[in-house]
C-alpha cells in the first residue's frame, strides 16, 4: 500500500502541472490587461508599466510561466494584484472555510442518503421509494444556487430563524450546507437503494437468514458492508464535485470560503489568485481520491495494490 500511495502522489504532480499550464494560459488570454486593472482607472501609462515590469507581465508567456513554476516549487504562490498581499495567505486563510461547508454538506448527503435508500431497498415499490424518485429528480434538477435562494427567503426573509449570509456559529453553516449537500441526498439514496437491493439476492444473505440471523445484522453487517465500495467511490467522486459547488454556494450566501474567494479573482482578473485556488483546488480532489482508493482495501481486504 506504501509504494502504491507514493507512486499516486508522484502521478500528481504532472497532474497539476497541466492544470498549471490550462489555466495559466486561460488568464492570459482573456481580454483585459491586469496591470491596467491593479493600477487602477486613475494611473498612468508609467504606473502601468512599472506594474507589469513588478510582475514579470512584459515578459514572454514562456518566460513568465517558467518564472511562476520555479516560484511554486519554492513554496511561492505570488502576490495579489488587488490586495497585494501573498496568495498563499488568502488561501491559509479561506481554504478552511470551504473544507467546513463541503464537508457539512457531504455529511449530511451521506447521513441522510444512505439510510433512506437501504430502506427503500427493503420496501422496494412502496410509498418511499416511489417519493424516492420523484425527490432524486428534482434534487439533480434544480440549480444550486435557485435553492439557496429559496432557503434564504423562507427560513431567513420569511421565518428569520437562520442568518442568511456569513460565517459565525453553527447557525450560519446550515442553510449552505443544506443548499451544497441536498441535492446529493437523492444521490446517495437511489445508488444505496440499487446496490443494496443487489446484495440482498446474494445466497449468502438468504444463509444468513436461513441461520436466524438478526435483520437488523445481516442488512448491516453483511448487506451494507458489501455495498459500500460504490458508495465510497461515488463519494470521492462527488467530493470533487461538491467542491465545485462550493464556489456558487459560498457567492450567494457570501460564505467567506476559497471558492468566493476565486470568483471576486476572476471578476479582478487577479490571475496570480486564480493560478493558486485552481491548482488547491485541483490537488483536494486526487488527495480525496487517493484516500477513497485506500479505503476500498480496509473495507475488502480482498483488494490488493500491486
Amino acid at each position: 500500500m506504501l509504494n502504491y500511495t507514493l507512486r499516486r502522489l508522484i502521478l500528481l504532480l504532472p497532474m497539476l502541472l497541466g492544470v498549471s499550464i490550462v489555466v495559466f494560459l486561460v488568464m492570459h488570454f482573456i481580454p483585459g490587461d491586469p496591470a491596467q486593472l491593479a493600477a487602477g482607472p486613475d494611473a498612468t501609462a508609467e504606473d502601468v508599466a512599472q506594474i507589469r515590469q513588478n510582475y514579470g507581465l512584459d515578459q514572454p508567456l514562456a518566460t513568465q510561466y517558467i518564472i511562476y513554476v520555479k516560484k511554486i516549487v519554492s513554496g511561492d504562490f505570488g502576490e495579489s494584484f488587488q490586495t497585494f498581499t501573498p496568495v498563499l495567505e488568502g488561501i491559509s486563510r479561506t481554504l478552511p472555510a470551504t473544507i467546513e461547508l463541503t464537508a457539512a454538506g457531504m455529511l449530511l448527503a451521506v447521513i441522510i442518503g444512505v439510510p433512506l435508500g437501504i430502506i427503500a431497498a427493503l420496501r422496494p415499490r412502496g410509498l418511499l421509494d416511489s417519493s424516492l424518485t420523484t425527490f432524486a429528480v428534482l434534487g439533480i434538477s434544480v440549480p444550486g444556487f435557485f435553492l439557496g435562494l429559496i432557503l434564504m427567503s423562507i427560513f431567513s426573509a420569511s421565518l428569520g430563524w437562520l442568518p442568511p449570509t456569513g460565517r459565525g456559529g453553527w447557525q450560519h453553516l446550515i442553510l449552505p450546507a443544506v443548499t451544497l449537500g441536498l441535492p446529493y441526498v437523492a444521490t446517495f439514496s437511489r445508488l444505496a437503494r440499487s446496490t443494496m437491493m443487489d446484495v440482498l439476492k446474494e445466497d449468502y444473505i438468504r444463509t444468513a437468514y436461513a441461520k436466524g440471523v438478526p435483520s437488523y445484522k445481516v442488512v448491516l453487517k453483511h448487506a451494507l458492508s458489501n455495498a459500500s465500495i460504490p458508495l465510497v467511490t461515488v463519494f470521492g467522486m462527488d467530493f470533487g464535485r461538491l467542491l465545485g459547488g462550493a464556489v456558487i454556494v459560498e457567492t450567494v450566501f457570501a460564505w467567506p470560503g476559497m471558492g468566493r474567494f476565486l470568483i471576486d479573482a476572476i471578476m479582478a482578473r487577479d490571475i496570480y489568485v486564480v493560478q493558486g485556488t485552481v491548482l488547491v483546488f485541483a490537488a483536494l480532489v486526487v488527495i480525496i481520491n487517493l484516500i477513497v482508493d485506500l479505503v476500498y482495501g480496509i473495507l475488502d481486504p480482498r483488494i490488493t495494490y500491486n
